[in-house]
């Protein structure tokens, strides 16, 4: 049993390890406006409300609780005269030590420095960018933008498959398979674009 335990340690151990290299267990997420210029946000900016629950079971309890299991159960079989069944219970009452533990700071440490995610902050029609990749004429350019406190690229094509040209201020009319569809700002402030925006 002390092989099994000293296993069960190493592989919560490891998976605990990597959790805290890659980052498995955190996520951030934040909210941006789209690019200025205008004095406004042509789209429907919404701010994240509530806060994020963090589940029972999870990657970072579960390892957790491997780990603890595994090290006090190897520790007692090894090293005590402590019987089977004893040994067991001790190691999963300080597995579930473990795992508490680690619950409660996700809870109360990471958790409320989050906030959630809320489709609006990635809808693109509405949003402005700045033409990087000229547009041809029935083709495709790229734009960029920003979003979600995130500066983004996108495909973009000329929303009447008109050309657009470099460093153009465009706004965004549709989005569709990956690609935005979008004017000249100037267009659309004058009253000139033709389409309106996409509606949620």
């Amino acid at each position: 049993m002390a092989h099994f335990y000293l296993a069960v340690f190493i592989i919560g151990f490891a998976l605990t390890v990597l959790t805290f290299v890659f980052g498995i267990a955190g996520h951030s997420f934040g909210h941006g406006g789209d690019l200025g210029g205008h004095g406004g946000d042509v789209g429907h900016g919404a701010d994240a409300h509530g806060a994020i629950s963090v589940p029972v079971l999870n990657f970072g309890t579960v390892t957790a609780f491997m780990t603890w299991f595994g090290g006090i159960g190897f520790l007692l079989s090894a090293y005590s005269q402590i019987v089977a069944v004893a040994t067991v219970m001790a190691s999963i009452v300080g597995g579930l030590v473990g795992g508490g533990l680690i619950f409660l700071f996700m809870a109360k440490v990471l958790a409320p420095d989050q906030i959630p995610m809320d489709p609006s902050d990635y809808y693109l029609p509405g949003t402005l960018g700045r033409i990087t990749v000229t547009v041809p004429a029935n083709g495709t350019g790229e734009m960029v933008y920003t979003q979600a406190g995130t500066r983004k690229t996108v495909a973009v094509r000329g929303a009447a498959g008109e050309s657009i040209g470099k460093g153009t201020e465009v706004v965004v009319l549709r989005f569709e398979r990956g690609i935005a569809y979008a004017r000249p700002w100037e267009q659309v402030a004058d009253g000139r674009g033709g389409e309106s925006v996409s509606s949620r």
